[in-house]
């Protein structure tokens, strides 16, 4: 990603997610690209949008699609996001729009995926950086993503992370040592509510 994010874009892009997915799921319609929208934010980029349903004190995963690759502009990736976050995650139900005030909305702006390139497959350890890496694992027909702030909240090491990047993606454990496996990281910036409909906070994980 070639430009900065600031939280004044990220409470943008929160603002829009939740916009997003009420007027689809109480007028079924559509949201457009807001006017106004900084042009910036019209750059094609990466984007994931992860929907949690917060319940007392414990935090459920309700979505999670994205974009991994600078397909579109990050303002349209994230209208298509939020829509497949709420509605065809296929790990759950379609989101109903009385559960909205209790979803907290999370958005991760990806830098392009790089393919990490090692002469022998158990190095590929020593190229992940946690806390700031994400994954992608391909072979074949099958590719597993995790965001980079997957292992942190399970506390994996580079090791683990490969394992569940594999799992993810419908691959074994130790997929990512075999030959002809492609790994790619890639980092992002995270703009989230702490609450729902709450403040907006911003962490770079590409530091």
């Amino acid at each position: 990603m070639s430009f900065e994010l600031s939280l004044d874009d990220g409470r943008f892009l929160v603002k829009l997610v939740r916009k997003t997915i009420m007027m689809l799921l109480e007028a079924r319609k559509k949201c457009p690209v807001p006017m106004g929208t900084p042009n910036k934010l019209k750059e094609k980029c990466g984007v994931f949008v992860t929907l949690n349903s917060i319940k007392g004190n414990s935090k459920h995963l309700r979505g999670c699609i994205g974009y991994p690759m600078p397909e579109i502009s990050l303002v349209e990736a994230t209208i298509e996001s939020a829509i497949n976050s709420a509605t065809r995650d296929p790990r759950f139900n379609p989101v109903i729009s009385q559960e909205m005030e209790h979803i907290i909305i999370e958005i991760s702006v990806l830098t392009p995926p790089i393919q990490i390139m090692v002469n022998d497959p158990k190095n590929f350890v020593k190229e992940i950086n946690v806390g700031h890496d994400g994954l992608i694992v391909e072979r074949g027909g099958y590719k597993g993503l995790l965001l980079p702030q997957v292992p942190v909240e399970w506390n994996w090491d580079a090791e683990e992370f490969l394992n569940n990047c594999c799992m993810k993606g419908g691959l074994t454990p130790d997929a990512w040592l075999m030959k002809g496996t492609k790994i790619y990281k890639f980092s992002c910036i995270i703009v989230k509510e702490l609450t729902p409909n709450g403040v907006v906070v911003l962490e770079d994980m590409r530091k």
